[in-house]
């Protein structure tokens, strides 16, 4: 395959087989190495420090429950937050196509900045440059953001165990199907919006409660069957989801059977996933539905010492189904 397609942005197999393959060869060293949403690395006198980096493309730039501004941000947070951090400082820097109307910008601007408030980050730096006409899709957005880890274990895939547990805040797909119903224009009248939010808040609560919480990814790209595969290849444990167990809104659940869509490869913006040990998952539900961004957290799978490596779920009627990584792409462009 000598050209890039849509599906190596799909946080699928092509993705990862493209920056293993190309990119790691080339930037590999330990801290990048571990792929984590955020690299976390010390600083004298400064402690233990979060970077991480996105770009934000979503197509169309406004949907149901928010626009690329406000979702630039929350993504940004939520890739600090799930590395155990506190999120601090935001970049911006605007790629703006010729032609864009200012009313427009102003208001992606303006939701950049009601989010940044409202989840305690300053953006502090940002850049902008304007492309000609067609060589760009109205306006691209790339944030850096940099924390503060305060979590004192290592948030990492090789402290997971069979029997361990695994815990999500709520329903799943909303924030696809959204992007979806707003880029085609469907009609669709179920009422479905994206659950684009910053987390960080409802991730502390739990970490102030739970001592031992081993791993904390937000299934974005690929959704949550491509994450949970990211977790458990080439370990020696498998993954078993309880399909029964897994939140998903009813108009959500009807938009995806109508358009023959599996909700488990759909993206979140509002979503994470913790596994930890089971002594402290009924905890960890707990301290997430006392926060309005978790009040429909379950527990909806464990870790396994079958199936090294995949992913199974278990059906509503019994049966069991593999989960393989997203291999093709679903839905381009929602985030």
């Amino acid at each position: 395959m000598s050209k890039i397609l849509l599906a190596h942005g799909s946080g699928g197999k092509l993705t990862h087989d493209l920056i293993k393959n190309v990119i790691l060869k080339k930037y590999g060293n330990t801290i990048l190495r571990n792929l984590s949403d955020a690299a976390v690395f010390e600083l004298k006198k400064a402690g233990r420090l979060a970077f991480t980096t996105d770009s934000f493309v979503v197509d169309p730039v406004i949907f149901e429950g928010g626009d690329i501004g406000k979702l630039s941000v929350c993504g940004t947070v939520n890739d600090l937050a799930v590395s155990g951090a506190v999120p601090l400082y935001i970049s911006c820097s605007l790629i703006i196509e010729e032609g864009l109307d200012k009313a427009l910008l102003s208001r992606i601007i303006d939701s950049m900045a009601k989010e940044a408030k409202a989840a305690g980050v300053l953006i502090i730096t940002g850049d902008t440059k304007v492309v000609e006409r067609g060589n760009a899709d109205k306006i691209f957005i790339n944030t850096s953001g940099i924390g503060i880890v305060r979590y004192k274990k290592p948030i990492s895939t090789d402290r997971i165990k069979a029997g361990d547990k695994i815990v999500i805040n709520g329903t799943i797909a909303d924030h696809g199907i959204s992007v979806l119903l707003a880029r085609e224009e469907l009609g669709f009248k179920g009422g479905v919006k994206s659950d684009c939010a910053s987390l960080h808040r409802l991730i502390l609560t739990v970490l102030k409660k739970c001592s031992n919480v081993k791993f904390m990814r937000d299934p974005t790209r690929g959704g949550l069957a491509t994450t949970m595969n990211e977790i458990a290849s080439g370990m020696p444990f498998g993954i078993r989801l309880f399909e029964e167990n897994i939140p998903l809104n009813e108009s959500t659940k009807a938009a995806c059977e109508l358009l023959g869509l599996d909700p488990l490869y759909i993206g979140n913006e509002g979503k994470v996933v913790m596994i930890l040990p089971e002594k402290e998952a009924g905890r960890a539900v707990a301290a997430m539905r006392s926060h309005r961004l978790g009040r429909r957290a379950r527990i909806i799978g464990e870790v396994t010492s079958d199936y090294a490596g995949r992913v199974i779920v278990r059906t509503r009627v019994g049966g069991e189904r593999i989960a393989d990584m997203l291999s093709k792409e679903a839905l381009p462009r929602i985030c």
